[in-house]
């Protein structure tokens, strides 16, 4: 380990002495420049290969260990949890004098999220932060640090979505229907997680579960799965996002449904237009300040300050079962 707090790199001096040659020459060679023997050029490209020396790095040609930046890849930025946390990363890696390149992948094809963490290492980041991880997306075998904006476990996740029953069936519901996030996202998977671990805890039943991709076409395309489940005996329905909710009731109102009047519905995230949907949404607020702060933090090897607790807050569009 670096002194740092991240994994030694390999710089230009160490590819000179590998090869026997000057770092002017290593410059030379690795920028084309003509004039140079057969045999030296070899020799460098072997250093180079042999190292695994990456070339888009001017801190390293300076002879130092750290380029100062932070990597971000990724997807979905559309959305607002990942165009949020970005911006909050970028506002974390400026507080530690760092800037931030992003590369966006919208694929959940491994290959794809390797080949823009693999283009960030090419510009010699100092760790990667993944923003709006998938599943599949690989964390290890790397040369710097990788770490998910929220975090592996995802605990805050599940917290905070079992804090959306918590306040449910404190309001007295007893059956809820779950309009989860896509399978293949660690945040959905997380915040599923949390909905199943309160509903076990307070002895509630999940009267459903239907599958949305995020966005508010996905929360209205469940409208039909959720109303059939409402008049079936359900009063409350907990959702993986504020984009879906919003969906969502406007489905609802459609189909003769009124929220709350009759059926609860709650989000997640908090996001700015919230408050203004009709009714107001009752969602949970994630520290995503904190996140990001605590994923640069990671990232660049330094004891991390946790993340706030989530908060719930509560608007009209919860009430009592009638």
């Amino acid at each position: 380990m670096s002194g740092d707090g991240g994994v030694k790199r390999i710089g230009m001096r160490d590819v000179a002495d590998a090869a026997g040659v000057s770092t002017q020459t290593v410059s030379r060679v690795l920028n084309d420049y003509p004039g140079i023997r057969d045999a030296t050029r070899e020799r460098v490209l072997a250093a180079v290969a042999a190292l695994d020396y990456r070339v888009n790095n001017a801190a390293r040609a300076l002879g130092t260990s750290l380029t100062r930046t932070v990597g971000v890849v990724a997807s979905d930025a559309v959305l607002h949890g990942p165009s949020a946390g970005i911006a909050a990363l970028e506002r974390a890696a400026r507080a530690r004098g760092r800037w931030i390149s992003t590369a966006y992948t919208d694929s959940d094809d491994p290959a794809d999220i390797d080949a823009a963490v693999r283009h960030l290492l090419d510009q010699g980041v100092d760790g990667i932060v993944l923003v709006a991880a998938h599943g599949a997306t690989p964390l290890e075998g790397y040369d710097v640090p990788l770490v998910p904006l929220y975090g592996e476990s995802g605990i805050r996740q599940r917290d905070a979505a079992a804090r959306v029953v918590d306040h449910l069936a404190d309001l007295g519901h007893r059956r809820i229907v779950e309009v989860a996030g896509p399978a293949d996202w660690r945040e959905a998977l997380a915040r599923t997680a949390g909905v199943a671990d309160a509903i076990a805890r307070r002895g509630l039943a999940r009267e459903g579960r239907v599958e949305g991709d995020w966005s508010a076409g996905s929360g209205a395309a469940a409208a039909d799965a959720v109303a059939a489940h409402v008049r079936a005996g359900a009063t409350a329905v907990a959702v993986a996002n504020d984009q879906m909710a919003l969906g969502l009731m406007a489905g609802l109102a459609a189909r003769g449904l009124a929220v709350p009047a009759d059926v609860s519905v709650a989000g997640f995230d908090d996001n700015p237009d919230a408050a203004f949907y009709t009714p107001a949404l009752t969602t949970v607020r994630l520290d995503v300040e904190g996140e990001a702060a605590e994923a640069v933090a990671r990232v660049l090897g330094d004891e991390p300050t946790l993340p706030a607790d989530p908060v719930l807050v509560t608007r009209a569009s919860t009430a009592a079962p009638r």
